[in-house]
């Protein structure tokens, strides 16, 4: 009589101990099994485990173990914990919309602020007593204590499901891919999909706040990073709101509206004559915002801020261009010409140069070049050597403000009035810039801003200073808590926001960015999840060759063949 097969053991292995368990465990019960974790009574405020990594990949707790792994318990109150837990509380608010409303589309619009914007999209305005009902089946939601968990359908079952019950956004992403199971998340009897890992159970989506936003939309507030445990007051941003709207009907114009939807036109012979009118509508806003410049009559600086990669060189060049063509003679300036060595740059809280703080910045020598320019000085301008000693340095170059100069300054501080505060403000126009991604992976899921800006930088350092993608990635975290604390608070300085976003563009930079994101291996272990976040994402674009980018495209400063030769 023949025994049966004994059953597989694995290893994992936590802070130096090892522990034997069975193949094909699930991580919940693996964390009840080998840490006592009691998972069903986890508490937000607690700041409990919410996933594991394994091996440096995230994991939910319904995913199983079938190989020897390292593992990491994941919080909730850290960064990866932060993206979990916002896009369950977006999970939870379809969740309770398909209950109330089913014959609705709601569709997740862009991030404002600390929220989401959602809208019901076709005939359907929001009223208060949608609102309502909507924050009220989301509270019992959490007050149930509902599991969450990962469940895979064959690609023939999810994509009947979703035509079935009228996701018709995921259902056209999915034509564009061929794998043989989907993984999708299951609560009670709500079936979704998620690109990321969702928390464990309903409890912890405790603390977030519904509003009426407009007559059409609302906002899905969450707590901010510098404090989980507390609500900030609403503090509305229309100029950004506007910015959204306005790029918003550019789609409608252009006809896309999810990816789906953009990867049939990149797979057809229209998308020649889509990129022309992406890049023709752009053409038309630097063009306006050139006329906006001339119309205020006495300006003689243009400062141009935003956030890392979102195209202020080319931008610039672009700008300079229209204000030539109205008759006027412009000057572009660096603020980064004006970096103090790095011997020099103030410390951040670790004792670390922190080259994003505006006194990193020679501020004296601005200041004193931008007063002689305004008295009719001739001032010799500076140049910085990022490549070789990291020093400043001078090459004869001269400037004289003349009656029809107007001067283009770019750099991140550009808007923050400390910068020249001894400027008249009537003097000055202020310009906005950031990639503010407003296409979607379908209705329930976004494209993130922050991703599309890192997969921009990513191609961009490596063809230009043939940096990694890895140290692209470790020093991430440090570009974003500059721009939290130096760009973002003063975006409403501006006279004018400009989204440099492209509806094409992630199409073009797939090719690029997967092989540069694949050479982060599994013993990265801030890099590699945010690499494997990306991979995910980008196997959900369908990719086109750059041939088709025109050579004065603001994508060329990431992909390179600028006419403007931007680096």
């Amino acid at each position: 009589m023949k025994q049966g097969k004994s059953e597989r053991m694995i290893k994992l292995t936590y802070q130096g101990s090892t522990f034997q368990v069975p193949s094909g465990i699930t991580v919940e019960d693996c964390l009840i099994r080998c840490f006592g974790l009691d998972t069903e009574q986890l508490n937000y405020i607690d700041n409990p485990v919410v996933a594991i990594r394994a091996d440096n990949e995230l994991l939910p707790f319904s995913a199983r173990l079938k190989t020897d792994v390292v593992l990491e318990f994941q919080l909730l109150f850290s960064d990866l914990g932060k993206r979990m837990y916002r896009h369950t509380m977006s999970y939870l608010l379809a969740m309770a919309s398909r209950q109330l409303f089913p014959e609705r589309r709601l569709v997740i619009g862009h991030s404002l602020g600390d929220g989401y914007y959602f809208t019901y999209e076709d005939i359907y305005a929001i009223e208060q007593k949608d609102i309502v009902a909507l924050r009220e089946r989301m509270q019992d939601l959490v007050r149930q204590n509902l599991l969450i968990e990962r469940e895979v359908l064959s690609y023939r079952d999810a994509l009947a499901y979703f035509n079935k019950v009228g996701f018709s956004a995921t259902a056209t992403l999915l034509t564009y891919r061929n794998d043989p199971t989907l993984t999708l998340y299951r609560c009670a009897n709500y079936l979704d999909i998620s690109y990321e890992p969702l928390l464990p159970r309903t409890s912890l989506v405790s603390l977030w706040d519904l509003r009426q936003y407009g007559d059409r939309g609302l906002l899905l507030r969450y707590p901010h990073s510098k404090n989980y445990l507390h609500m900030d007051a609403f503090k509305d941003n229309p100029l950004l709101f506007s910015v959204f709207r306005e790029y918003k009907m550019w789609g409608n114009i252009l006809k896309v509206d999810c990816l789906g939807a953009m990867n049939a036109i990149c797979g057809s012979n229209e998308i020649a004559t889509f990129i022309r009118m992406n890049e023709d509508l752009q053409h038309r806003k630097i063009s306006e915002t050139a006329d906006h410049v001339v119309e205020k009559g006495a300006v003689k600086v243009v400062f141009i801020a935003g956030p890392s990669s979102s195209g202020k060189t080319t931008f610039s060049k672009r700008l300079a261009l229209q204000l030539r063509l109205l008759g006027h003679d412009p000057v572009q300036i660096s603020l980064d010409n004006y970096y103090r060595p790095k011997s020099e740059a103030p410390k951040d809280e670790n004792g670390n140069p922190d080259l994003e703080a505006l006194e990193a910045l020679d501020l004296d020598l601005f200041r004193q070049n931008l007063h002689d320019l305004y008295t009719g000085k001739t001032v010799e301008l500076p140049r910085f050597d990022f490549k070789g000693n990291g020093k400043r340095y001078w090459t004869g170059e001269t400037l004289t403000l003349k009656e029809s100069t107007i001067l283009v300054i770019e750099g991140i501080h550009g808007l923050n009035p400390a910068l020249i505060p001894n400027i008249d403000r009537k003097t000055t126009f202020k310009i906005y810039i950031s990639a503010l991604t407003q296409l979607n992976l379908d209705d329930h899921n976004r494209i993130s801003t922050t991703d599309n800006r890192i997969i921009r930088r990513i191609v961009r350092d490596n063809r230009t200073r043939g940096t990694s993608a890895e140290t692209t990635l470790l020093m991430w975290p440090s570009v974003e808590r500059g721009e939290a604390h130096h760009i973002f608070p003063y975006q409403n300085q501006a006279d004018i926001m400009i989204n440099s976003a492209l509806e094409y563009e992630l199409a073009v930079l797939k090719p690029y960015a997967e092989p540069l994101l694949k050479t982060v291996k599994p013993d990265s272990h801030d890099a590699y999840p945010i690499a494997r976040r990306l991979l995910a994402f980008l196997e959900n674009v369908y990719p086109i060759p750059a041939d088709h980018v025109p050579t004065d495209s603001l994508l060329r400063e990431f992909i390179g063949g600028s006419e403007f030769n931007a680096t």
